[in-house]
């Protein structure tokens, strides 16, 4: 009887530290994680196309996204960050010669979920991103 409530205090400490050490290798708020290039799948539910765009963070200050969105040279304008509820929320605006896009996206677990609006197109695409740099 001794020996198994050795076992079940050993079993206990390896359990907290399996989950400590999980839960401390992926800090969904570390804005820093935000830096980088992003391949952004632009219809996730079709893994035959090829229906990409790219985003690249370049800095954020305190709460503001700085970078481009969907080509190269189109700039992101109004980028704002919310960490509400222990995740990073981001929401921006970038255009080019169609009109407007609004989009937001929040991270977990490595990825970017979001979706961006066209306004000026008319439509709504939800997109999932993977870091590439």
């Amino acid at each position: 009887m001794k020996h198994f409530a050795i076992f079940k205090k050993i079993s206990l400490l390896v359990l907290f530290i399996t989950t400590f050490s999980t839960f401390s290798q992926e800090n969904n708020t570390d804005l820093q994680l935000l830096i980088g290039e992003w391949k952004l799948d632009m219809s996730p539910q079709d893994k035959t196309d090829s229906n990409f765009a790219m985003m690249r963070i370049d800095k954020i200050n305190s709460k503001t996204v700085h970078g481009t969105f969907y080509r190269e040279g189109v700039k992101i304008q109004e980028g704002r960050i919310n960490t509400q509820l222990d995740v990073v929320y981001v929401s921006l605006i970038s255009g080019d010669n169609s009109g407007s896009y609004n989009t937001s996206f929040y991270y977990k677990n490595g990825k970017l979920y979001g979706s961006t609006h066209a306004v000026d197109r008319g439509f709504l695409a939800v997109w999932i991103a993977e870091k590439t740099k």
